[in-house]
């Protein structure tokens, strides 16, 4: 028989994450709390989050304290910034040429650029993207909702990059 006692410590990284989320402006302060809660779990340091940027310190919980959220104005802008900084951009979005989750092979230095709940990604903040990962579904809706969505892929990330 285990014995299996709750709580274990988390998992200690051998280096920093190199990924970031870059939110658009999203309707909800819950889903990007929960993005940042997410993120915080993920041992990630860094949310830029486009238009009002606030969150729910009750949703967020401990995350808002690990997680640095950095406001900004525009995505496109932010968007060119961190092509020059060398991140990959790579948007969480169904399009033509969107590759799928399960077999996308995330870079290591990446920004996760995540659409408003209803409107996705525009065509203006689609052209200043890298590559762009979908998230299969099998039933309507045709997306997941964006906190769940976004958590599926930094999983993924993490999935790739265990240590960091």
């Amino acid at each position: 028989m285990f014995e299996h006692l709750r709580h274990k410590p988390p998992t200690t990284l051998e280096r920093e994450r190199e990924i970031l989320v870059v939110c658009a402006p999203l309707r909800s302060r819950a889903n990007l709390s929960s993005i940042v809660r997410t993120a915080s779990s993920c041992g990630i340091g860094r949310v830029i989050a486009c238009g009002n940027g606030r969150i729910d310190p009750e949703v967020a919980r401990d995350g808002a304290d690990q997680v640095r959220i950095e406001v900004r104005r525009t995505l496109p802008a932010v968007l060119k910034e961190l092509g020059r900084q060398g991140y990959t951009r790579v948007g969480l979005e169904q399009t033509t040429n969107s590759q799928s989750l399960h077999t996308f092979e995330f870079p290591r230095k990446t920004a996760l650029v995540i659409g408003n709940e209803r409107l996705g990604l525009t065509e203006e903040e689609l052209v200043h993207l890298d590559e762009c990962v979908e998230i299969p579904v099998w039933n309507l809706p045709n997306s997941y909702n964006v906190a769940t969505a976004t958590g599926m892929a930094l999983y993924e990330y993490c999935r790739q990059y265990p240590r960091g």
